[in-house]
């Protein structure tokens, strides 16, 4: 007679069981299989309905459990419930929603897009020492990640809360507005909390309520050394690079503003996946997609037209509308002419629809890395400008006059370090040059264009 000891046995093995092979396996009725999960009570858990009903063995979270509820927070503030996350024991997570749900090797997309990462949150652990996480976010396994969510995950990327902890933490919770008189100081708070952990490569920034947005605030110290000033230089870069976006017309951007305060410079940018002081919106990186989806990270372009017909050729969720697409593709075409260097897959978001519907959000973190110094030094990368490949020739054509203009007004403007006008006279011929092997007959007339203000490409 099967067991409750052999029930978890044959339970201790990746993946989900359907109900009926493991029916044949222990050689028990439906009843008694169902006194036997009964008996063995939270270790194992039925998962699905009616004849899509499988088992799988579950496993324990320090803090949380074996399962998590899951809420959405709507663009009013209300959060309702949406699902739960279950946590199998081979490491494995089941995202149950509504009638149905799906098995995930690790994380599911959005839970992954949630977690603490990049320098925002290197200085997670020390703020929350009673989670008793590892310093160095890249030590973190999934189960940290889901204790950071589940118990002090009011706050994250997004519109999903996971566990009632973190639900209760998000209703009682509000945020001060501050002034940007107030900046230097959470510049220097939020340095001193990432400090010997691990910032991913990303460049310092803080998180606020001010005039009454959610903004993210990039900044660099007021300091002369030439690795500061190079860094206060491309912030003032990144925010010509995003109006620059916005104007072209072809693709939308954040809104930016700097502000220098006390001889800081800040770079203020608006959070999309907030609305209003409560509100939020569901938003996931191309990253997220790609780790589990797309697998390869070729480029953005790639992506983008892989995307574009996902679900006719893939076993994917997700599809990119072809507008959504050539968007991306021009985006890709003006980043790598404007000599940004950076751009992986976690520097692309969408805005997801219920039916998997894929939209850009604003663009971000569009700069000239190239020119950016490596730790404390300045170094001078080389820049050459690629020519357009075969999946986003038109999109490569519409954007090489804006970066032709963009490089041409940093060469002019007199706040930036002549060095960095030099470099940027440079880009500009090199580009120029290029467009006009790529588009003879075309390039007056399209950069014209481009210099005329106000008008979209």
């Amino acid at each position: 007679m099967a067991s409750v000891h052999d029930l978890i046995d044959h339970l201790t093995r990746p993946g989900t069981i359907p109900a009926g092979e493991l029916r044949d396996a222990l050689g028990v009725s439906p009843a008694t299989l169902s006194r036997l999960v009964a008996a063995a009570g939270e270790a194992v858990v039925r998962l699905g309905r009616a004849r899509a009903v499988e088992y799988a063995r579950t496993r324990e979270i320090e803090g949380v459990g074996r399962e998590a509820p899951v809420f959405r927070v709507g663009e009013d503030g209300s959060p309702r419930r949406i699902g739960r996350l279950v946590f199998l024991w081979d490491g494995a997570t089941w995202f149950e929603r509504g009638s149905g749900g799906r098995r995930f090797v690790g994380l599911p997309p959005a839970f992954a897009d949630m977690a603490p990462q990049g320098y925002l949150g290197s200085g997670f652990s020390a703020r929350f020492p009673e989670l008793r996480l590892p310093a160095r976010i890249a030590s973190w396994s999934d189960d940290h990640r889901l204790r950071a969510l589940a118990l002090r995950g009011e706050d994250t990327v997004g519109d999903l809360l996971v566990g009632s902890e973190s639900l209760a933490r998000f209703l009682a919770g509000s945020q001060r507005e501050v002034e940007p008189a107030s900046f230097p100081g959470l510049a220097q708070r939020s340095a001193l909390d990432a400090s010997g952990s691990s910032a991913g490569g990303e460049r310092p920034k803080f998180g606020a309520l001010s005039g009454g947005r959610h903004v993210l605030v990039k900044f660099a110290p007021p300091d002369d050394a030439p690795v500061a000033r190079r860094w206060r230089d491309l912030l003032w870069c990144e925010c010509r690079a995003l109006r620059l976006v916005r104007e072209a017309g072809f693709a939308a951007a954040a809104e930016a503003a700097l502000r220098d305060v006390e001889g800081w410079r800040f770079l203020e940018t608006d959070r999309f996946d907030r609305v209003g002081l409560r509100g939020r919106r569901s938003v996931l990186t191309l990253e997220a997609i790609a780790n589990e989806y797309l697998g390869d990270r070729e480029s953005w372009t790639a992506a983008a037209r892989r995307l574009e017909r996902s679900r006719a050729v893939d076993d994917c969720p997700f599809t990119l509308p072809a507008p959504e697409a050539a968007r991306l593709c021009w985006l890709d075409a003006f980043g790598q002419l404007i000599g940004n260097t950076d751009r992986h897959f976690g520097n692309v978001s969408f805005f997801v629809s219920d039916d998997g519907e894929l939209r850009l959000t604003e663009a971000y973190d569009v700069l000239p890395m190239v020119l950016a110094p490596a730790a404390e030094t300045l170094v001078e990368r080389p820049f050459h400008p690629a020519p357009p490949v075969a999946d986003a020739l038109d999109e490569w054509r519409s954007a090489a006059p804006w970066a032709v203009r963009y490089w041409r007004e940093l060469s002019a403007e007199p706040s930036l370090h002549e060095a960095v006008r030099e470099r940027a006279r440079g880009a500009a011929d090199a580009v120029e040059r290029l467009a006009r092997v790529v588009m003879p007959s075309e390039w007056d007339r399209a950069y014209a264009v481009a210099r005329r203000p106000g008008t979209p490409s």
